[in-house]
């Protein structure tokens, strides 16, 4: 079994702040507008906001115990190895690799530059953009310690400046009558087409709960510290958002909300007049800083664990003399340059969903499958409230599957379609290495070495 030498040198702090950094983007200053066109209740909208996060929570329960019984570096990709068979692995990690953090990275980025021209007028969004990203880039590309200080100091502002926006809405706004309290009227919205169509976009501003496990052969004391990490952070995560969204909805009337785009910058106005919108580019540019860095820390770590046992992707393994894997994170960089410039990842963005939230899917569900096929085995952490917790995750992942692939079938097929191209990608790196003797990726030794214990 191959010893692990990556120096373990982040703690629980930093873990969980990697977490709310990947999971706090600009979703939750934006999608508030579309969800109050069909839905009128304060109730009803902040209930969305509360099973988004449920359904977060439940996820990060399922993770939690994965990662306590298989802390390694990788998230999916070692997880699906594992369970069921490394091709499985691979087509998630496949996609992870090529878009599954590249494009939310180019999105982020993009995103970022479109804020912060707000606020320094006549700068070119695209240029802001992609110095973004190489300077975060070079910056966790030196050595994990000052990459762990980076993303603690970005995080720790992300939150002290919502934090700041949260106590500002209570004390300096004039609340609205819109009432928060359980009617017969409130209850019956929680059941219609437009509150399910709501709940799959809330869902993904929720992503990233499961940031951590990614960065497993870093942290200190895995087994514990990984599901700590994931459930303090989605916690946390999910009372700002519900938070957030109350401010929104008690210093605005819904009339000035319908239909916005950015329901940060309406609100903004009302609580601080013609300079929120200044202020609410900064919040969200800042915030945005610290996004983009935990992806950029996370990413390259699915590509280093598919080069640690496919011989294939070797080159993609190897780190610099502080445990960085660099060439990984160099491939990243390239990806998310290119995406950013041809701005082709706009397209790509629409389908991602599916692909994360079945791969979501399928790593749940192999809570059930590691249990039956490895009931012996000491598990550090088990999901709180098994079989129940799973269970809702999937009801509700499924259900957000069916309709995805239901409303954008072209978007759904089109992910099936890339990771479906991985196989290809996967046999010719089996027969590659075929003539190697005694060569077994790592997934599969560790998988006999569980199962002999």
């Amino acid at each position: 079994m191959k010893v692990d030498s990556s120096p373990r040198k982040i703690n629980l702090s930093t873990a969980t702040c990697i977490v709310i950094a990947n999971m706090i983007g600009v979703g939750v200053f934006t999608s508030l507008g579309f969800q109050v066109t069909s839905i009128t209740s304060g109730f009803a909208l902040l209930a969305l906001w509360v099973v988004g996060g449920v359904f977060a929570l439940c996820g990060a329960l399922c993770y939690s115990e994965l990662a306590s019984v298989m802390p390694r570096s990788g998230g999916e990709y070692y997880y699906l190895s594992r369970i069921y068979h490394p091709i499985v692995g691979f087509l998630s990690g496949w996609v992870s690799v090529t878009v599954g953090f590249a494009a939310p990275i180019a999105a982020a980025a993009i995103a970022l530059g479109q804020y912060f021209s707000n606020v320094v007028p006549g700068i070119n969004h695209q240029v802001i953009a992609v110095v973004a990203v190489i300077g975060i880039s070079l910056i966790h590309m030196r050595n994990i310690r000052v990459g762990s200080y980076f993303q603690d100091i970005s995080t720790i502002l992300k939150l002290s400046l919502i934090l700041v926006l949260i106590a500002c809405g209570f004390t300096i706004s004039h609340p609205q009558s819109l009432s928060f309290l359980p009617s017969s009227e409130a209850l019956a919205e929680i059941f219609t087409a437009p509150f399910a169509t709501s709940l799959v976009f809330v869902t993904y501003a929720y992503s990233g709960w499961n940031a951590s496990i990614y960065i497993a052969n870093e942290i200190k004391r895995p087994e514990k510290n990984i599901p700590r990490s994931l459930l303090l952070g989605t916690s946390i995560v999910l009372v700002l958002y519900v938070l957030l969204n109350f401010i929104f909805l008690f210093t605005t009337p819904i009339s000035e909300l319908a239909g916005q785009l950015d329901v940060g910058y309406v609100a903004a106005n009302r609580m601080f007049g013609d300079v929120g919108p200044t202020l609410m580019s900064l919040l969200i540019s800042f915030g945005l800083i610290s996004s983009i860095s935990s992806m950029v820390w996370a990413g390259p770590r699915v590509t280093q664990a598919i080069g640690e046992d496919i011989a294939l992707f070797k080159l993609l393994s190897k780190r610099n003399p502080h445990g960085v894997p660099i060439y990984a994170m160099l491939l990243q960089l390239a990806i998310v340059i290119f995406l950013m410039i041809s701005s082709s990842f706009e397209a790509v963005i629409t389908y991602l969903g599916f692909t994360l939230t079945l791969s979501a899917c399928v790593t749940v569900f192999g809570v059930f499958v590691h249990r039956l096929r490895y009931p012996d085995i000491h598990r550090p952490y088990q999901t709180w409230g098994y079989p129940i917790t799973p269970l809702i995750f999937l009801a509700i992942g499924l259900w957000m599957l069916i309709f995805i692939f239901q409303d954008k079938p072209v978007e759904s097929l089109a992910g099936l379609g890339t990771i479906l191209f991985g196989i290809p990608i996967y046999l010719w790196g089996e027969r590659q290495k075929e003539g190697i003797q005694g060569h077994v990726p790592e997934s599969i030794r560790e998988n006999a070495i569980e199962s002999v214990k």
